[in-house]
């Protein structure tokens, strides 16, 4: 209950500071502060949620023969790793720190080099709230920094956020000191709408999976399944609403687009768009820079948001992550094709379905390969539900009753009521 009342506390004033924090939110990544205040928003709601359930962490009783019994204790790690992204940075911190927190562990956090302003105003909140002084540490660096944190000899887990590459490092370095860890890889996920859609609804459900936080996000939906249907009727409202796509300086009330997070982070999406042009794709509209009219943001990484027709399942453009704003079409005929074709990857973060037909929904969900599985939405998500992937976009789950299990370990204890029974 202790730790509950220092979350409860954090949360709260996050909640009063959300606007300031969205604020430096934007400046520290870019995003339209449209998106960072419902990231800020999300915060405080994962901290609230395991607040709630701090002090409902319990074991089991289980009954033996002869008035013997056995329990189980739900005991704390000890001092668990969060290594974050940069494209949601103080979120990606508070998914880490809430569970791992309320479960009674200590933190240390390294947030990406690219963002490491916002998670240290998430430090100073929580020793604000009552935190005891070195539960919740930010230490800040590269590749190095993480090494060494990964390798420490008094660290019980490590929790990483980011691409697959470095993701297998974490792995390979925790190995040696055999230290659990949660992986949130990286993602090349399908979105496959049917026929039978509401179309509005799915064209919407498209840019949700393509263009939040400039297309810089790993459960994007880039794989863009359409049946052949209603392929160029769905074609033609996506490109329309894309191209209404308001891209700028990420302060203003109307931006819905920023600029990407670095100058080579830009160069390399704008190679994937054009190397899709060279392999036969259509650019329907975007892919190319964006310069604002405020001369201030002249020297912004910006491009226009892309939406490429015409793809084939073995382009660059399909089989592997952009992460950045471009979207990829696919047709498709038949259900068993689609669903074949979506698995046909190594991959597996999320994916998503539109269709009237809620009984193909759930069969189509069922045969996915993915963690993170949508019906009539994409990219949305809420604390109260697991989140994770499948194959190499990682294992473990952040957020739900699950992420007790990875901040978490148990201990069982057998009771003997009667005479020991022995062979000696």
């Amino acid at each position: 209950m202790e730790r509950s009342r220092v979350l409860l506390e954090a949360a709260r004033i996050i909640r009063d500071r959300r606007d300031e924090i969205a604020t430096v939110e934007s400046i520290n990544n870019g995003k339209s502060i449209f998106e960072s205040r419902i990231d800020i928003d999300m915060s405080w709601q994962c901290i609230e949620y395991y607040a709630g359930l701090a002090g409902s962490l319990a074991g089991e009783h289980i009954q033996l023969p002869s008035g013997s019994f056995g329990y189980t204790r739900r005991e704390p790690l000890g001092v668990c790793v969060g290594i974050g992204a940069w494209n949601y940075p103080f979120q990606t911190a508070c998914w880490k720190l809430a569970p791992a927190l309320a479960c009674g562990n200590a933190m240390i956090y390294k947030p990406s080099p690219f963002t490491p302003v916002s998670v240290v105003l998430l430090a100073e909140i929580l020793a604000e709230a009552g935190a005891p002084p070195g539960l919740f540490n930010v230490v800040q660096g590269g590749a190095a920094t993480g090494q060494l944190l990964c390798q420490h000899r008094d660290v019980a887990k490590v929790s990483f956020t980011g691409s697959v590459p470095t993701g297998s490092k974490v792995m390979e370095m925790a190995a040696k000191g055999i230290k659990p860890v949660t992986l949130e890889l990286g993602g090349k996920s399908p979105l496959i709408i049917f026929s039978d859609c509401i179309l509005k609804n799915a064209v919407k459900g498209a840019l949700l999976a393509n263009f939040l936080t400039q297309g810089e996000v790993c459960s994007n939906g880039t794989r863009v399944f359409v049946q052949r249907t209603i392929l160029k009727q769905f074609t033609e409202e996506v490109v329309k609403q894309t191209e209404k796509i308001k891209v700028g300086d990420p302060l203003r009330e109307d931006t819905r687009m920023g600029p990407l997070i670095t100058r080579p982070h830009l160069e390399r999406v704008l190679g994937f768009v054009q190397k899709a042009k060279e392999e036969g794709a259509e650019v329907l509209c975007g892919g190319d820079l964006y310069i604002p009219e405020d001369p201030k943001l002249k020297d912004g990484y910006y491009m226009r948001p892309c939406v490429l027709g015409n793809c084939k399942d073995d382009m660059t453009c399909v089989k592997e992550e952009i992460f950045g704003p471009v979207l990829s079409i696919l047709a498709f005929d038949t259900e068993a094709e689609v669903l074949e074709r979506a698995n046909a990857t190594s991959f597996g973060l999320a994916a998503g379905v539109f269709t009237r037909d809620l009984q193909r929904a759930h069969r189509v969900v069922a045969g996915l390969q993915a963690g993170t599985c949508y019906i009539n939405n994409y990219n949305v998500t809420p604390v109260e539900l697991p989140f994770g992937g499948y194959k190499m976009s990682g294992f473990g789950r952040e957020n739900g009753r699950a992420a007790i299990e990875y901040y978490s370990q148990l201990k069982t204890v057998y009771v003997e009521m009667g005479k020991v029974e022995s062979p000696f």
